[in-house]
């Protein structure tokens, strides 16, 4: 009787650590769950995650049980803006809002930086956190100074406006990128006004001091969150890479530590 052929079982392969990617609501005729492919591809290519997409739907949120599953979270940029109440301004709001996905990227990014869970934030991410750990925001960001202005502009022209930021010396994104100056694309309606506690500023804006970055690392876990667009163009731009690096890094740190 001729021995069964057993094949050797393959090597156990390394497991990629697991970020979540949070959605915006958007209209398609209906509406949908949806973020820009752009964020997700340095996540898997530069940062080396699996990306989980995350639906801005309060009703269903379950914070507690999303949190015990990632190992880090991005808070994406959004068409929307966070609503005035959220920081407790009174203001008139004339752009659009995502009340659902003020709710989720809250709640969610709370419960992650109380679990010790790295939480990253670009553009509206940003302006997330700094209200989440207690800060405001402002519109008055100086006529065409950081959102090119004009109506019917192709989609692509938006990133094209840019200008210069300096990093905070010693900081997390000088660290990451090697630099301490850097031309940055500007695509934002709304700013940091004051500055929420505990955040530490990583980069400025050279013309007129604006809070372009910040990070913190109130229970272990790394919160980074940048003004700018890092994934616009992150195959050719040294200072994308060393985000989304830097991103994979913290991943990985979370991944192997005992939870």
């Amino acid at each position: 009787m001729t021995a069964p052929f057993f094949r050797r079982p393959p090597r156990p392969r390394m497991r990629r650590p697991v970020i979540g990617v949070l959605c915006c609501n958007e209209i398609a005729e209906r509406p949908v769950q949806a973020v820009a492919s752009r964020f997700i591809e340095p996540l898997s290519r530069i940062s080396e995650a699996t990306v989980l997409l995350v639906p801005a739907l309060a009703d269903v949120l379950d914070a507690v049980a999303l949190t015990d599953r990632l190992d880090g979270l991005l808070l994406t940029g959004s068409r929307s803006n966070v609503a005035a109440a959220r920081y407790g301004a009174s203001v008139v709001e004339e752009d659009p809002l995502d009340e659902q996905r003020d709710a989720v990227a809250l709640t969610l990014a709370e419960h992650m930086i109380e679990a010790g869970r790295p939480v990253f934030g670009i553009c509206r991410g940003l302006q997330e956190l700094n209200v989440l750990f207690g800060g405001t925001l402002t519109a008055e960001l100086g006529h065409g100074r950081h959102h090119r202005d004009g109506e019917g502009l192709a989609f692509e022209d938006l990133f094209e406006h840019r200008h210069d930021v300096t990093l905070v010396e010693g900081g997390m994104l000088a660290a990451a990128t090697g630099a301490r100056r850097l031309e940055v694309n500007s695509v934002h309606r709304q700013g940091v006004d004051r500055l929420g506690s505990g955040l530490a500023i990583e980069a400025l804006a050279a013309d007129d001091g604006l809070i372009e970055a910040f990070s913190a690392r109130p229970c272990g876990g790394e919160v980074l969150a940048v003004q700018w667009h890092p994934e616009w163009d992150g195959a050719r731009d040294p200072a994308g890479h060393g985000f989304f690096r830097r991103i994979g890094a913290a991943l990985r740190s979370e991944t192997f530590a005992d939870r």
